[in-house]
């Protein structure tokens, strides 16, 4: 494992921000966690319920030089996967992989994850993985449909810092050995991976089984009549 650096703060208003406006020098990973996130975000305008003190707020700024723009959902794989394994050692094999990179326990969601890169000519440059993960909050009171924590799942609390630094240490090693290995693991810790399950999209619901997850990110559906579906990000919805 390369070296990181690790800040740990108080507060701010989000550490994907914290971290580009840093302006951090160097090549190393660095991650800045914070005990409360007051404008914490998921992607597009949904919003992240967090208890002061008591779950995993973090940002993790990479720079995957050797991994081409076209690819860079891989970042995506590496990092879902490497919460996916550290989690599961707490909460046991109900852990899946929501596509693109929610964390599911059984059907409730157990973490959030946004991911901005930027790039150079036809590579990445740098990118900033956001992580909003569910430790030891015991209740939530905002209208997100179906949350869950850690604390919710085993009844006890885990220390964040420990998981933290598992996270990373896992995430470090897979961006070393991105390949095929990260790819098929992803795919198989997909959600609802086996079987037909509902789905909307702008044509209204229908059944579908996956079939897989392209490398750029896409989702490949099959629908009852044998067609193939594909979806970019927020062009498809899973139906709870």
């Amino acid at each position: 494992m390369s070296n990181y650096r690790l800040i740990h703060i108080d507060e701010t208003d989000s550490t994907n921000r914290w971290l580009r406006e840093a302006a951090i020098e160097g090549e190393e990973l660095t991650v800045v966690w914070a005990d409360y996130q007051t404008a914490g975000r998921g992607c597009g305008t949904n919003a992240w319920e967090s208890e002061r003190g008591q779950n995993l707020t973090f940002s993790i700024l990479c720079h995957p030089h050797q991994i081409p723009a076209n690819r860079q959902f891989l970042i995506s794989m590496a990092i879902s996967t490497a919460i996916a394994d550290a989690i599961g050692r707490y909460a046991g094999e109900d852990i899946s992989i929501k596509w693109p990179n929610d964390i599911y326990w059984r059907d409730r969601k157990l973490c959030g994850i946004l991911i901005e890169c930027t790039l150079s000519g036809q590579l990445l440059k740098d990118c900033i993985v956001g992580v909003g993960l569910n430790v030891n909050q015991q209740a939530f009171v905002s209208d997100a449909p179906n949350p869950v924590s850690l604390r919710q799942i085993t009844g006890q609390d885990t220390d964040r810092e420990l998981l933290l630094r598992d996270i990373v240490r896992r995430f470090d090693a897979d961006l070393a050995a991105l390949g095929i290995q990260t790819e098929h693991y992803y795919r198989s810790r997909l959600y609802r991976h086996e079987g037909f399950w509902p789905y909307r999209d702008a044509g209204g619901q229908f059944l579908a089984e996956l079939v897989d997850v392209e490398n750029d990110g896409h989702l490949l559906l099959r629908d009852e009549q044998g067609c193939l579906r594909r979806y970019a990000f927020k062009e498809v919805s899973f139906k709870l």
